[in-house]
C-alpha cells in the first residue's frame, strides 16, 4: 500500500489498520459501536475532553455519515471488520489528520485494554494510507470497502454486514446528493454497480495490490 503521511485540504485517502497479531479487537456489537463512536466523537475542529469522561453524560452526535462544518473530515466509506478497519476520508482540514488517527486508535486503545484487563500495543503498525487521485479508482475502492465482509466470507451479500456505511448508501434517499464525491446516479445504480462481481473481480486484483497487499 503506497503511503502518504501529508494530507491536503480537499483531498481524498483510503485509510486503514489491522490489529497486532490478527486479534479480533472487534469482536461484537459493543467493540464496534464504541470505535464508530470514537472516530465520529473526535472528527471535530474543536478541542474535546477525552470520550470517557465524555459519554459519562448525555451525548449527542450527527450521523456519521454526515458531512458537518466544523469536521476535520467528511467520511465517505467505512468498513469494521473483526481485525481491521477501512475508511474512505476527504480531507476538510490540513495536517490534522494524523494526529486525528493517533487519537483515535489511542482512545479505542485504552477502552479494549480496559475493558479486557490487557497492557500493550493494540495495532499492527501506524495506520496505512493511500491518496485517491481519480474518479475510477475512487468508485472501485468505495466498493472494495463494502464488499470487505463478502469478500471475507462472513456474508453473502454486503447489505447483510451491519457495520460498514453500504446500508447507508442503499437506503438513505440523499445520500449521492449528499456525497457527490461518488459518482453514481441512483441507489439501485450503485446496488448492481457493488454487486457486480465478475466486474469486481476484474479490477479488485490491481486495486488490493496497491492498496492494501
Amino acid at each position: 500500500m503506497e503511503e502518504h503521511r501529508t494530507f491536503p485540504q480537499g483531498e481524498i485517502f483510503h485509510i486503514c489498520n489491522k490489529s497486532i497479531a490478527n486479534y479480533h479487537i472487534f469482536r461484537n456489537e459493543k467493540s464496534i459501536s464504541r470505535f464508530l463512536l470514537t472516530i465520529n466523537y473526535y472528527n471535530d475542529v474543536k478541542p474535546k475532553e477525552c470520550l470517557s469522561k465524555a459519554i459519562r453524560k448525555p451525548l449527542t452526535l450527527p450521523n456519521i455519515m454526515s458531512p458537518e462544518t466544523n469536521q476535520l473530515f467528511t467520511l465517505l466509506a467505512y468498513c469494521i471488520m473483526p481485525d481491521h478497519y477501512h475508511l474512505l476520508v476527504k480531507i476538510m482540514r490540513d495536517h490534522s489528520f494524523p494526529r486525528y488517527m493517533n487519537t483515535i486508535e489511542g482512545s479505542y486503545s485504552h477502552y479494549y485494554n480496559k475493558l479486557n484487563n490487557r497492557k500493550g500495543p493494540l495495532w499492527q503498525s501506524r495506520f496505512r494510507s493511500s491518496e485517491i487521485k481519480n474518479n475510477n479508482t475512487l468508485l472501485h475502492v468505495h466498493r472494495y470497502i463494502h464488499l470487505n465482509p463478502t469478500t471475507a466470507g462472513y456474508v453473502p451479500k454486503p447489505e447483510d454486514w451491519k457495520w460498514s456505511s453500504y446500508d447507508y448508501y442503499i437506503s438513505e434517499p440523499n445520500a449521492f446528493k449528499t456525497h457527490k464525491e461518488i459518482s453514481i446516479s441512483s441507489q439501485k445504480t450503485y446496488k448492481r454497480f457493488v454487486e457486480d462481481q465478475i466486474d469486481y473481480q476484474k479490477t479488485i486484483k490491481g486495486i488490493r495490490r496497491k492498496l492494501l497487499e
